[in-house]
């Protein structure tokens, strides 16, 4: 039988969970194991139905989902985590990407690209536009992204060429075939190297690659 990706839902809003629960009823490939209103209760359904992903949205209250996201994030074997959020009005996502969240989705997404994001994140797949991580870090300071700048730069000093390449790749948002088929590389090259990455950047996932490309100013579409 094939997998089946176990999603858990975390909103204070019951209509939005609701809401959530018919979208993903609607795949069969994904099952929603459980919900939650808040933070804390997040912690404990993860504990009680192990998911492979869970929907955070950010503004709840007594822990909220940017805290929440860095909790979670934290665990050995912890879930993938999607921030759902409205953009516009929510100044915190990036925090909740450099905490570990592996991309967002706004709540008015279109139920067909929802189940495609969960599906890509289970997967390990960057869900992350360059044009969203740009408008993203344009929230940060100049001083905050001077820092960010230099810190970025030292890390990625710590990297082959090649692996600068495979870096540049994933942060103009392309998926492992297509950088295996532009640099030359099989797909399990390209993995091998995003492991090898990911470890000596000491980062979680490839968000927060493509995120420390964008703070480096490397090159982008």
């Amino acid at each position: 039988m094939d997998r089946v990706i176990r999603v858990l839902v975390v909103d204070d809003d019951p209509l939005v969970r609701a809401a959530l629960s018919l979208i993903l009823a609607s795949a069969p490939d994904i099952a929603l194991v459980g919900e939650a209103a808040d933070g804390e209760q997040a912690e404990r359904a993860i504990d009680e139905h192990a998911p492979h992903v869970v929907l955070m949205d950010i503004r709840m209250p007594h822990i909220d989902g940017l805290m929440a996201t860095e909790r979670i994030r934290s665990n050995a074997d912890a879930p993938h985590v999607i921030v759902l959020t409205t953009f516009d009005t929510d100044d915190h996502v990036l925090r909740a990407l450099r905490a570990g969240a592996s991309g967002f989705l706004l709540k008015d997404t279109p139920p067909p690209e929802m189940l495609r994001a969960i599906r890509l994140v289970d997967a390990g797949e960057p869900m992350l536009s360059p044009a969203i991580t740009r408008r993203l870090i344009a929230r940060v300071t100049n001083s905050e992204a001077t820092a960010r700048r230099d810190r970025a730069n030292q890390l990625l000093a710590r990297l082959t060429d090649r692996e600068k390449d495979v870096v540049v790749a994933i942060a103009q948002g392309k998926p492992n075939a297509e950088i295996g088929a532009e640099l030359f590389m099989s797909i399990g090259t390209v993995k091998a190297h995003v492991t090898q990455i990911l470890m000596k950047l000491e980062l979680d996932n490839r968000v927060q690659i493509a995120l420390l490309a964008h703070d480096a100013g490397l090159p982008h579409d």
